[in-house]
């Protein structure tokens, strides 16, 4: 991974944050972009909402003014061409998406290569979880659903950069990948909720890259399973990491919302990636 790639993340000690409002929110009632204060005249500020059939996905774009505004319009309709994409190619829940077909045998990982990649991913993930991200013990076989949302916005935000968007934040439910620097000119300001505490003041990050992935507000009963037993996990409310890729991230937030406390071990010794949130029942 370039240097340029690695998360820079700062934790805001609350009295000093304050009086400034945040660019981002994370684990309220619903995630939340305020709208940009100061735009620097260099810059063109865009935000705009998508729905697929699984998700919705928010991106605020701090472009530069020489990419234009028709150039700008162009790189968010391949990053939510990307979202689209993937919901229709990869979704476990439709019949004909290339996942729901390796289940059923009719193709390979190796017959497409993003396809492959996906595979890897979960593969690797099991491997750093101890096995308790397992795409493979989940009923009815094969599923990446706890890493494909944080797999498919990595892939939009690939499409950004690659059309010259370097400054951007792409969100979806409690998740959310940020990069260089929020519409003001300075680090995309994050105010992390606690998922079961509302009454708790937020926990404040300075990001200019990384990413937060969470496992455990979505509402569903029993939508995270035991690998182990087939059972549904109990242990915790929510799960909250944060690190330099939101898929991986994803993947360790419900790993570590199946295994309880004892994930915890999974982030010490230079880990790249940090629980920020492992709460109990």
């Amino acid at each position: 991974m370039r240097i340029d790639q690695q998360p820079r993340t700062r934790w805001v000690d609350q009295s000093a944050f304050q009086p400034r409002r945040p660019d981002l929110r994370l684990g309220a009632r619903s995630h939340r972009m305020d709208r940009p204060g100061t735009v620097s005249g260099d810059r063109i500020a865009v935000q705009h909402t998508v729905r697929t059939s699984t998700a919705e996905y928010s991106l605020m774009l701090n472009a530069p003014e020489w990419l234009g505004h028709r150039g700008v319009g162009e790189a968010l309709r391949d990053a939510v061409a990307e979202l689209r994409a993937i919901d229709l190619t990869y979704g476990p829940a439709r019949p004909e998406s290339l996942v729901s077909r390796l289940r059923r045998g009719e193709i390979s990982p190796d017959s497409y290569p993003p396809l492959a990649d996906l595979v890897d991913r979960c593969a690797a993930m099991r491997a750093a979880t101890d096995g308790w991200f397992d795409a493979w013990a989940v009923p009815g076989g094969f599923d990446p659903g706890g890493l494909l949302g944080g797999w498919a916005v990595e892939r939009a935000a690939a499409r950004l950069r690659a059309a010259g968007v370097h400054d951007y934040a792409v969100l979806t439910g409690a998740d959310l990948v940020v990069r260089g620097h929020a519409a003001h000119g300075g680090p995309w300001r994050v105010a992390v909720h606690h998922p079961a505490d509302r009454h708790r003041a937020p926990l404040v990050l300075e990001m200019t890259a990384g990413a937060v992935g969470t496992s455990g507000v979505s509402g569903r009963q029993g939508h995270v399973v035991d690998p182990h037993t087939g059972e549904p996990a109990d242990q915790l409310v929510a799960a909250t990491v944060v690190g330099p890729d939101l898929a991986v991230a994803d993947a360790y937030a419900t790993a570590l919302y199946a295994a309880g406390p004892a994930g915890l071990a999974w982030f010490r010794n230079g880990s790249d990636y940090r629980a920020l949130f492992a709460h109990r029942r």
